[in-house]
């Protein structure tokens, strides 16, 4: 155990995402070897969810339960520069709200690494931000991304140089979790599809229902597990479009798992990620899996197809075609072998060990 080193974490909204499972782990990870870590966030009940020796600081403000993410940086930000008022002796590792946390580490002349979590597209929309970004992403001590694709992006785009390191998976608790017993929610004769993810414009659940309307073939069935602001469009669609039968939104569930373990393919149709968590978590579970082929992350993760199917992002023509054609052969079951054995890659002490290399860098 380092018992000099000081580390603040920097999350202010906690949400239920793929970001969010990095963070408890590479946050729990981080506390078994350094002691003072402090993590700053505006989320007051994830507490169980770390380690007890991380000190959660939540500013008092937390009580009025805001929704807007900005009002929640604001108050985390505050946290943080009362913190740094006191004492300057720490690195701040920050998962979200970057620039903001940058700007106030430079100002406190604080070493700072910044954990970028998707591409580039879905946030710097125009020259304005571009500019802001390329300015501060500079000031930062070192960015990390979270995969090759990204890091060629983000290099390129704002002439930096990041560091790769891929998202951790403790994959022994995803077995575990995958064979509790829950309700079947499948029929035992259709082709099973799934679709795990927040119900966002960004997941794009819209061009998987078109898939589901343009089909030819019968005894298809899709469950999408998630919540969000896109569920009432989702809902009147498949009303619409007579898909009950075939489509079920079963909502949020704290274990997806044993829910995508009953599945036949996982069905990705992001319009950007970073490097979504759910592909490596379905190879695992030997699904085949078929995703859009975003920035950044889906083609990496499957090899270019070798692993799976990739599709250009919107096109649910050429989803309902795949659908459609799918039967198990040897030529899909050797890509679901390959597909699992892959994700040794992403296994998890390798990859938080490489956190942990890089905050004991900045912080001798």
């Amino acid at each position: 155990m380092v018992k000099s080193k000081k580390l603040i974490i920097f999350i202010p909204s906690i949400e239920d995402g793929g970001v969010e499972k990095n963070l408890y782990l590479i946050s729990n990870f981080l506390s078994k070897k350094f002691q003072n870590i402090i993590l700053i966030t505006y989320q007051s009940s994830k507490k169980k969810k770390f380690l007890h020796n991380i000190k959660i600081i939540n500013p008092w403000f937390n009580f009025l339960n805001m929704k807007g993410r900005y009002l929640k940086y604001f108050f985390c930000l505050l946290s943080l520069i009362r913190i740094l008022l006191i004492n300057r002796n720490y690195l701040i590792l920050s998962f979200q709200a970057n620039i903001f946390a940058i700007f106030v580490a430079k100002i406190f002349d604080v070493k700072i690494v910044s954990r970028s979590n998707s591409s580039s597209v879905g946030w710097s929309k125009n020259y304005i931000k571009q500019y802001i970004f390329k300015l501060y992403f500079k000031k930062a001590d070192k960015i990390v991304v979270n995969s090759y694709d990204f890091k060629k992006e983000m290099d390129k785009k704002y002439m930096i140089n990041t560091e790769c390191i891929l998202n951790p998976f403790e994959f022994s608790k995803i077995r575990k979790l995958s064979n509790k017993k829950v309700k079947k929610i499948y029929n035992k004769n259709s082709l099973k599809l799934i679709s795990l993810a927040r119900l966002t414009s960004q997941k794009d659940f819209m061009t998987l229902l078109k898939s589901m309307k343009n089909l030819k073939r019968n005894k298809v069935e899709l469950v999408i597990i998630g919540k969000g602001l896109e569920k009432v469009r989702l809902k009147s669609y498949i009303l619409k479009n007579n898909l009950n039968d075939k489509v079920k939104l079963l909502g949020y569930k704290p274990n997806p798992f044993p829910y995508l373990k009953q599945a036949n393919i996982f069905i990705l149709t992001s319009k950007f990620e970073g490097s979504p968590n759910v592909l490596v978590e379905a190879l695992f579970l030997k699904k085949f899996v078929i995703s859009t082929n975003c920035p950044t992350g889906p083609k990496e993760i499957l090899k270019n197809g070798r692993y799976g199917a990739l599709f250009k992002v919107g096109d649910h023509r050429n989803i309902s075609k795949f659908i459609d054609n799918f039967k198990f052969s040897k030529k899909v079951n050797n890509k679901i072998h390959e597909g699992y054995k892959s994700t040794k890659r992403f296994e998890y002490e390798k990859n938080c060990d490489k956190y942990l290399q890089l905050i004991q860098n900045y912080l001798n």
